[in-house]
């Protein structure tokens, strides 16, 4: 394969150039940071469903009734043993209070369980309030429903309102916990991979410059693209680029350390770097980009959000790596590896390492090494077994906000539904058919009227089902074939059991359409890359081995060590995609150094010096990127602890024993077929001849 023509790009590391893409760098980074400005939040209840989901449909036609206009707090009242005739005074009292805050000045009465020990009341707000109001309003609800009751007794407010500010002051500052965790750990991994007092600053700084470069690009875009983003999303994000872009980094540094034990001039060194990991790091990126660009075509609105924003890291990534990090390095000579700066002519202390010996180990017993490898891989998987996907609203919380304290205390007294009851809406006209249609279907409790205009009626269906549960998803669905069968209705069911319905279908819909797309780009950017059909098929089945194991293991992790109830219904789309777009990236880097160096050595030889010289380096890229997704557990999400679990341990799994055990052996195993139908050997000859080229042409 003749290699990509990097010429222009070592250009911006030579004598002039660097000074040149060093202040390009500073102006370009300077006006995307004074220019990008915060993200646009989308307020829109129909933005955050599935693309055509009816409960989409739904809140859009919410927004055309005056309920439609309100997000109500539910505060919820409860005592062992019954409430006193002192606290139903007492919730009396705060039903009058409350209507100073109340959407319309009117609270209704407060509702009671058939025991007397639980109440609920209903205090509407304005769904238009902006957070910090809405958050304002919220505790002082709180407040003072604590202040007036008697002892004994409980207040907790849940509902709508409590759930939007929950959610929220869960994830206050939580951002910037991230990035402070992640810079840290890079920092650390780094310091530890160099040994130098200040070579891992350089990495660390552009890298640093390129998350918040590629936050405020994502920033403009949803205020004049209308992409939707939330802090998952951000996180997610800063997270890809601070991982790529150091793994892009660290193969960058390593080539350019071996070319300055060859060249007197950093420059000429960084040059022939710059030339012979462009390639692997340009394949690398391209495969995570396009894997991450397949998520638009997801009806899910947060992975679409986290397709686009992660491509945009990932390019933003990369092009600080391949443009502003030469330019940096070589600003700074040779001293910056010091105490361990290497020397012209030097030998390479990586060709006679531990990763020549395990090379070596291999190399000798390949079809054993290929067995124990498939085993442990087949063991992992098996964890899988009992897999279970979708969690509730009210499990979706590494911490138990009071929403959801509140809504478990409702969901015992009252039918389960009650807190989030489905929301039916209808040609005003046929009201009272679907009303009645409605009130037939099993798994209905009741069905209550609520507003209506001359063209749409409302009612409010309470489910005895508990949220998120086979039989309320059951429910949803007769209730919809029910209310479709009335004629000229128009009827639609939404709220948010239909909601979890929607999107659980979605999730499905997205897995069978995205997860052979991925796998698509992975191995068309494979054979593009390696001329081979044999080696491009090859290094695919070891990735999905590793998507497999990784993913068995984090089911057993969660349901039996973290008592996790199911996986959050992205999680396997996502975890899959970042394993496979990530995980190919060491078998890249592995790949094209062993095509390489199969040239001159022959297949067998040449892939145990590949990994001898690169095992130091993946290795390190690998515990590095483990290390960065696993911070994702720092954010209050269940799903991002997932997320982060099952990819952390899939990139250590793929770093220590796919790349360095299981790919070596099957190359050792195939030989000279592993390049079929490619030439290593001709391959070789184009790459010397464009170096020549190249070098031909340097002033």
């Amino acid at each position: 394969m003749r290699p990509a023509d990097t010429s222009g790009w070592a250009a911006l590391s030579g004598p002039r150039g660097k000074w040149l893409a060093v202040v390009l760098a500073i102006i370009v980074s300077s006006l995307a940071l004074a220019l990008g400005g915060a993200s646009k939040v989308n307020t829109d209840p129909a933005a955050a469903l599935p693309r055509g989901a009816e409960s989409a449909t739904v809140a859009r036609l919410q927004q055309r009734l005056p309920s439609g206009q309100l997000a109500p707090a539910l505060v919820v009242y409860s005592r062992d043993g019954g409430l006193s005739p002192e606290d139903r005074a007492s919730i009396d009292a705060d039903a009058r209070r409350f209507t100073s805050v109340a959407a319309g000045g009117r609270v209704p009465p407060p509702v009671y369980s058939e025991k007397g020990d639980v109440a609920l009341l209903s205090v509407p707000l304005r769904g238009a309030l902006p957070l910090a109001d809405l958050t304002g309003t919220v505790r002082q609800i709180r407040a003072e429903a604590a202040d007036g009751l008697p002892a004994g007794a409980r207040a907790q407010v849940t509902g709508p309102a409590g759930f939007k500010v929950d959610l929220a002051a869960v994830f206050d500052g939580a951002n910037f916990t991230l990035l402070a965790v992640t810079a840290s750990v890079v920092a650390l991994l780094l310091l530890i991979t160099y040994r130098s007092p200040w070579l891992w600053l350089v990495p660390l700084g552009v890298i640093g410059v390129a998350d918040q470069v590629a936050a405020k690009i994502v920033a403009i875009l949803t205020r004049t693209a209308g992409l939707t983003v939330d802090d998952s999303t951000l996180g997610i994000t800063s997270v890809l680029v601070f991982g790529a872009g150091t793994n892009y980094a660290l193969l960058l540094i390593a080539r350019y350390r071996e070319q300055l034990r060859v060249h007197d001039d950093r420059h000429r060194a960084m040059a022939r770097a710059v030339r012979s990991a462009a390639p692997a790091i340009l394949a690398s990126s391209a495969t995570v980009t396009l894997a991450l660009v397949t998520l638009v075509l997801a009806d899910s609105p947060a992975v679409r959000g986290i397709g686009l924003a992660g491509a945009i890291g990932i390019v933003t990534a990369v092009g600080y790596a391949l443009l502003v990090l030469p330019a940096t390095l070589v600003l700074f000579g040779r001293g910056l590896f010091w105490p361990f700066a290497p020397k012209t002519g030097q030998p390479d202390p990586a060709r006679g390492g531990v990763w020549a010996r395990v090379g070596g180990a291999v190399s000798r017993r390949p079809a054993l090494m290929t067995a124990v490898s498939v085993a442990v891989l087949a063991v992992l998987a098996l964890g899988a077994v009992g897999l279970k996907v979708g969690l509730s609203q009210t499990e979706q919380f590494r911490e138990k906000v009071e929403a959801i304290a509140g809504q478990e205390t409702l969901g015992r007294a009252f039918p389960a539904g009650s807190a989030q009851p489905l929301v039916l809406i209808s040609r005003a006209s046929a009201a009272e058919q679907v009303a009645a249609a409605a009130s037939r279907v099993p798994g209905v409790v009741r069905v209550t009227p609520g507003d209506r205009t001359a063209e749409y009626a409302r009612a409010d269906v309470v489910l005895g089902a508990e949220p998120g549960t086979e039989a309320a998803f059951s429910a949803v669905r007769a209730l919809r074939a029910a209310v479709h069968a009335v004629p000229e209705a128009q009827a639609v069911v939404g709220g948010q059991a239909a909601a979890d319905l929607d999107e659980r279908d979605a999730a499905t819909r997205d897995q069978k359409l995205i997860m052979p797309l991925v796998l698509g780009v992975v191995l068309l950017v494979l054979l593009a890359l390696l001329r081979s059909v044999v080696a491009a098929v090859t290094l695919v089945l070891t990735v999905i081995a590793s998507f497999g194991a990784s993913f068995g293991a984090g089911w057993f992790a969660f349901r039996h060590l973290l008592g996790f109830p199911a996986l959050d219904l992205d999680v396997p789309l996502l975890s899959f995609l970042f394993l496979v777009a990530l995980g190919i990236d060491y078998n890249i880097f592995l790949a094209t150094r062993a095509r390489e160096e199969a040239a001159e050595q022959g297949t067998r030889e040449g892939v145990v010096t590949a990994l001898a010289v690169t095992g130091g380096v993946i290795t390190s890229a690998g515990v590095l990127l483990a290390a960065v997704f696993s911070v994702l557990g720092v954010l209050p999400l269940i799903t991002l602890t997932q997320i982060g679990v099952i990819v952390g341990f899939g990139v250590l799994l793929d770093t220590i024993l796919v790349r360095s055990v299981l790919v070596p052996a099957l190359v050792t195993l195939l030989g000279d077929r592993f390049w079929w139908p490619g030439d290593p050997a001709a391959g070789a000859t184009s790459a010397r001849a464009s170096v020549r080229e190249a070098e031909a042409a340097r002033p």
